[in-house]
């Protein structure tokens, strides 16, 4: 049950902010082969003077921060197939590959409270964490 936010510098029509949150959750769901009701996504849109980034980049406006708190355990491949579907489903925003940054925090189970206060580690979450 990752938590993921998106950070973006631009405005974003509503219809273009779903789309985005979906695109980005679907890379979630493709790399992490969790189930897609378990979606937990949120997108804020910062002023650009508000959210620094490198002065290298080509289009600063586009840049876009995906930041992802989620169960430890996921492989390098699965974060491999992730960053390659997050770049892919934010190619039509027009957002550059380079433009993009992923960061993923891995937290233990028991670091999360869920379904009414238990500790995810005494669940039955219904998916897979090691992927």
């Amino acid at each position: 049950m990752p938590s993921t936010m998106i950070e973006v510098r631009r405005e974003y029509s509503e219809a273009e902010e779903v789309a985005l949150i979906d695109a980005v959750h679907d890379a979630v769901v493709t790399g992490f082969q969790i189930p897609p009701q378990d979606k937990d996504v949120r997108l804020i849109v910062h002023a650009p003077h508000r959210f620094a980034c490198s002065p290298r980049l080509t289009q600063p406006e586009y840049f876009t921060l995906v930041t992802i708190d989620c169960f430890a355990g996921r492989s390098i491949d699965a974060k491999r197939t992730l960053y390659a579907a997050m770049i892919a489903n934010l190619k039509p925003f027009n957002i550059p590959a380079d433009h993009v940054t992923i960061l993923i925090r891995d937290h233990p189970t028991h670091n999360w409270g869920l379904r009414g206060g238990h500790p995810a580690s005494d669940l039955d979450l219904g998916f897979t964490i090691n992927v």
